[in-house]
């Protein structure tokens, strides 16, 4: 057997090493400048968010295509007004209230003319009671803070009878509070979780710096970014998730190495060199891994997609530069003081010269190791069956984007929805929008509003309203049921499958409308899913591949990655669709999977599960290199990094569940899903699934195309010695 290379001190991340180690003043005071020129330039000049989802060829986008070009008028936004009063809206004091509110609106610089319920009967019930107007906007682009006193101005108002709410996307946005403290809460965590690890504040403030430094300068990047590749709004909180996780775990084995080479006698500029040359290229492959993973979202097709790769890469990119070029400049300032104001139940670190002998003891990750090598068959049956329950629910998964009814119950946005729900029926905030060419004396469209009227599931149709140039016409149709219900989606594919075919004589009529276009949205997720994580699967093994020099631990580490995403999946829809303790983790009610959040985690959480299992099987494949010993090689390689991959994880978990803390309920998904996966990879995948899998195929873990039974070449230097923390 071939001996293991030791790290190498003349190649390039030696060079980077030993540069920023040297020069570690420079280094840190370009970082600081840099950052600070790049926040100044992305958040003062970064591009503005792009939420469009675009529907591509569908029919939701061909009938907004017609409406944009025929009804310009109608470009613009608009909100709801609903009114609701206990005894009736002509009693004297509800109808001073609501035309004040009216007024108020109507005043506004960012609105149009508002028709009052008083002077149109078809915007009021039939009971009097309950009441709605539209409120159209003057700009597609108004801003939060100008929605803003609109919101507040209709909560004031309700009370003494009568209950107001103001509905629409803008007024969803504008009272939508700000993250919060969210992402600090799981800054703090990870900063206990470092020193319960570490057990002094030096050392736990060391990837922390460096975590936000890069996250800081990665989110700026992104907003300069923006102006090729424009990103959706939520795309920040997902960069900063991303970047504060990946960000302290690379730092973290970067910093884990250094001190395991100074108690082994190196000083400190060998040990950061070390650090590197082998923990820096585990960091390097492993957050090219997820960079790669994140760009297979451009298999999506999706514009709006696109833009949270790039992002989102952007991001990590500045966390692996920041790994390798910024913590070695802070490791030549810690030095041996590494452990400065340590828990006084740790040791000094041994310096350089010391003979103190290390003693060998069996560690409880050996002593599981070797629970699960004896009843290997046992302990893979059973995790898998685990893994499999756990993504049962998945089979039932749907995709939607969220309305005003699964927002928190005391938005002014819900309360126009609960008004106009009671009033004119729940699918009054689902309307579908019909719009088809006429002209040539052809704009009869009568036939075909009496059969979408007569459908079931319709409440009823509006007449149709034909364009100025008298080219186009469009009339609107409203469900029975919710934008969130699965029979508002049947209803859509019935009126374009069978109604509209049968009752428009040969002419297109395409039926678009928000409600349309969040549905083909979900469905052309769906049907673009399978390309983007063939893509992600393949490309990601070949990575690994390169890296262990194996095609069956790549193989396993595909499988057993599309296991624990897919549990991560099923209990995302367990709670947040079925409503299984929904609520006590904070989802108003039960709801679909937001479209974009299945795409968003799949090639994040491949790239993720990725680089465990890097640091995992290097030190595995380092030990077998060394023994020839399947079993030694995987007792001891989950022994050397049980600890490092626990608190990782613990990092990755406390930060992506700081995402469930904030108010948007697509991101707490993102929370939920992140966290419950990187818990399932890091206890059931990586400390019973690997070991057991690994011990019943031998030898033939090692198998690979070309190569001879026991002349397998070293991987390349540095690469084994990379999960030596």
């Amino acid at each position: 057997m071939m001996p293991t290379e030791t790290p190498r001190t003349d190649g390039a991340l030696a060079g980077l090493a030993r540069f920023c180690y040297r020069r570690r003043r420079l280094v840190l005071l370009t970082w600081i400048v840099g950052v600070i020129a790049l926040a100044f330039l992305g958040f003062r000049y970064g591009a503005a968010p792009d939420n469009v989802y675009s529907g591509g060829d569908s029919h939701s986008a061909r009938a907004q295509a017609l409406i944009e070009k025929h009804f310009p008028e109608q470009r613009g936004d608009t909100l709801t007004l609903a009114i609701k009063a206990e005894r009736g809206i002509d009693d004297p004091a509800a109808r001073q209230k609501i035309e004040k509110v009216i007024s108020d609106l109507d005043a506004s610089p960012v609105t149009g003319p508002i028709v009052s319920p008083y002077d149109d009967r078809n915007l009021v019930t039939a009971d009097r009671r309950i009441a709605r107007t539209t409120i159209p906007l003057t700009s597609m682009d108004v801003e939060k803070a100008e929605a803003k006193p609109l919101v507040d101005t209709v909560k004031d108002a309700s009370g003494d009878g009568v209950t107001l709410g103001l509905g629409g996307e803008r007024a969803e946005k504008a009272e939508t509070p700000p993250q919060g403290p969210a992402e600090a809460v799981g800054v703090v965590t990870a900063a206990v979780i470092l020193f319960l690890a570490f057990g002094s504040l030096v050392a736990m403030g060391l990837p922390i710096v460096t975590a936000l430094l890069a996250v800081l300068g990665g989110v700026a990047l992104m907003k300069l970014v923006g102006h090729l590749v424009p990103s959706p709004d939520f795309t920040v909180l997902i960069a900063v998730l991303i970047g504060l996780g990946v960000g302290i775990d690379y730092a973290l084995f970067i910093l884990t190495r250094f001190k395991d080479s100074l108690v082994e006698g190196d000083d400190p500029e060998s040990a950061t060199v070390k650090a590197i040359t082998t923990a820096g290229h585990a960091v390097l492959f492993a957050g090219t891994t997820v960079m790669i993973a994140l760009l297979g979202l451009i298999a999506m097709g999706q514009k709006m997609m696109n833009g949270v790769a790039l992002g989102a890469s952007a991001t990590v990119l500045v966390t692996m530069i920041a790994a390798v070029t910024l913590m070695p400049a802070f490791l030549g300032f810690a030095g041996y003081k590494i452990q400065g104001l340590r828990v006084p139940r740790r040791g000094p670190l041994r310096q350089a010269g010391s003979d103190a002998p290390k003693q060998e003891r069996r560690t409880l990750a050996e002593r599981w190791a070797g629970v699960v090598q004896r009843r290997p068959v046992i302990a893979a049956l059973g995790a898998t069956a685990i893994l499999l329950v756990l993504t049962a629910p998945l089979l039932s998964m749907r995709l939607s984007l969220p309305d005003a009814s699964v927002q928190p119950r005391d938005r002014s946005s819900y309360t126009s929805y609960e008004i106009l729900s009671e009033g004119f029926g729940p699918g009054y905030g689902a309307p579908l929008i019909f719009a088809a060419e006429v002209g040539d004396g052809n704009s009869d469209l009568g036939p075909v509003v009496a059969a979408v009227s007569g459908t079931e599931g319709v409440a009823y149709a509006t007449p149709p309203r034909i364009s100025q140039d008298g080219q186009a016409a469009v009339f609107m149709a409203f469900p029975r049921t919710g934008a969130q219900d699965e029979a508002t989606a049947d209803l859509v594919h019935k009126l374009r499958d069978d109604v509209l075919p049968a009752a428009s004589g040969g002419r297109e009529v395409y039926l678009g409308g928000p409600n349309a276009g969040a549905i083909d949205l979900a469905e052309e997720t769906s049907s673009r899913l399978p390309v983007m994580i063939t893509v992600v699967i393949l490309l990601s093994l070949l990575l690994l591949v390169v890296l262990v020099r194996s095609v069956t631990i790549a193989l396993q580490a595909a499988v057993m990655n599309l296991l624990s995403i897919g549990a991560s999946f099923g209990v995302l829809v367990a709670i947040v669709q079925w409503g299984w303790l929904g609520s006590a983790l904070g989802f108003p009610t039960s709801m679909p999977i937001t479209t974009w959040v299945p795409m968003m985690m799949f090639p994040l959480l491949f790239g993720l599960s990725m680089d465990y299992e890097v640091f995992l099987i290097s030190r595995i494949r380092e030990e077998y290199e060394r023994t020839g010993d399947t079993r030694r090689a995987v007792t001891r390689g989950l022994a050397r990094t049980a600890k490092v991959i626990t608190a990782a994880a613990a990092i990755m978990i406390a930060v992506f569940t700081t995402g469930m803390l904030g108010p948007d309920v697509s991101v707490k998904q993102v929370g939920l899903g992140m966290a419950v996966a990187v818990f399932v990879d890091a206890t059931i995948v990586r400390m019973i699934l690997v070991p057991a899998v690994m011990e019943l195929c031998g030898k033939a873990n090692w198998w690979m195309p070309g190569r001879r039974a026991k002349t397998a070449p070293v991987p390349p230097a540095g690469v084994e010695e990379a999960a030596r923390i």
